[in-house]
């Protein structure tokens, strides 16, 4: 059942009880003195029950009401008032309920006789019926209180986690074009280099080919200020470099196991074809899953082995690292978002990447990346 229809199921509820209780008054009114004040008790009743179902009126007049209705009527509208002193205190009124609840005691020493609160088979449902709705109504106050506060909590912290994993994302995508930046800005250059060198010696090449040589040099120049313009602008100009983006943009997965064994990590890489078959940004996503990967299983599972398995060939780059269970560090703090900015990678290449246990406490990181068509065992363009 949802928060909605548990409030119209309240409200449902609500009515009926003071439905109820205004009948009990109009019935009880009937067999006191011959019925002689069944009209003007009945009356009473039903305006005060009105007032009470009135969402505009239960604040203050619907109280008021009661109050003075009870202090008059005495026993044949108590209900009522034990109503209007539960809505009170729910609504953190604990003070105007006490007031309301004195106000009509003792005003009652003064009202109708014959049904009177202060007898001796009356006052204790007096001194016993009032405190007890004050004291359920605001435990029942608190209680909701508590809950929709804790349910507020949740929504900010799912939406702040939401948020979180949105900026992982634009983060990784935004890394990911300033490798390519680095990548395609440095062929572009060597082209545009090559190519101008031999347009020097266009006096010793046929005139077409130093036309073509000359358009090649110009286009190639014109593509790498594009490339600039385009992905350049998504760095983030404020920020630092960090270890990972100082790195050397094509550095292998050899190197960076090496490393970690020299930090006295234990792993144990398996590698399949050569990482030239594979397209450089199939290489890129490859060295960020291990990297990655690395740093988690030294976070979270220190001194247990770490299994790297990795396939260049063609027709998809495999990559998978695994780990058993280990002794989860104290002395490192991280965002927890690394994993949303891998996946963002592979799936901008096509691909699919997986994480999570993979039983008897292993964790299991894996990624799937197709090359795209036309390219052969050499990693070239057909």
């Amino acid at each position: 059942m949802s928060r909605r229809e548990g409030r119209r199921w309240r409200a449902y509820g609500r009515a009926a009880l003071v439905a109820l209780l205004v009948s009990a008054a109009a019935l009880n009114a009937a067999t006191i003195d011959g019925g002689e004040h069944l009209l003007p008790v009945t009356a009473t009743a039903l305006l005060c029950g009105a007032a009470l179902l009135s969402s505009r009126l239960r604040w203050p007049l619907a109280p008021l009401l009661v109050t003075a209705a009870t202090a008059w009527w005495g026993s044949l509208l108590l209900p009522l008032l034990v109503v209007a002193l539960f809505d009170l205190a729910v609504d953190g009124r604990a003070r105007a309920a006490v007031g309301c609840g004195v106000a009509a005691l003792a005003a009652n020493v003064l009202g109708y006789p014959a049904t009177a609160l202060w007898t001796p088979d009356r006052y204790a449902s007096a001194l016993f019926l009032p405190p007890l709705a004050v004291i359920l109504g605001l435990w029942l106050g608190s209680r909701r209180r508590l809950v929709q506060a804790l349910a507020s909590d949740v929504e900010h912290l799912r939406i702040e986690s939401k948020l979180r994993e949105e900026a992982a994302g634009h983060a990784e995508r935004s890394r990911i074009a300033a490798e390519m930046h680095d990548v395609l800005a440095h062929r572009l250059s060597l082209i545009a280099l090559h190519s101008g060198v031999l347009a020097t010696r266009r006096d010793a090449l046929p005139a077409p080919v130093a036309e073509r040589l000359t358009l090649l040099r110009r286009t190639s120049v014109e593509a790498l200020a594009d490339l600039r313009d385009i992905l350049g602008a998504l760095r983030e100009p404020d920020a630092e470099p960090s270890a990972a983006a100082r790195a050397p943009v094509m550095r292998e997965v050899r190197e960076l196991v090496d490393e970690a064994l020299a930090a006295g990590q234990h792993i144990e890489l398996t590698s399949e074809g050569h990482p030239e078959q594979a397209p450089t940004t199939h290489r890129l996503a490859v060295y960020r899953i291990v990297q990655e990967s690395l740093t988690n299983a030294r976070k979270h599972a220190s001194g247990a082995p770490v299994t790297v398995r990795v396939d260049y060939r063609p027709p998809a780059t495999h990559v998978e690292v695994t780990n058993p269970p280990g002794t989860p560090r104290t002395d490192t703090v991280g965002g927890g978002y690394g994993l949303v900015g891998l996946r963002e990678r592979v799936t901008a290449l096509g691909g699919h990447l997986t994480a999570g246990p993979a039983g008897a406490g292993t964790w299991r990181v894996a990624a799937r990346i197709p090359h795209p068509p036309g390219v052969e065992q050499n990693g070239t363009r057909t």
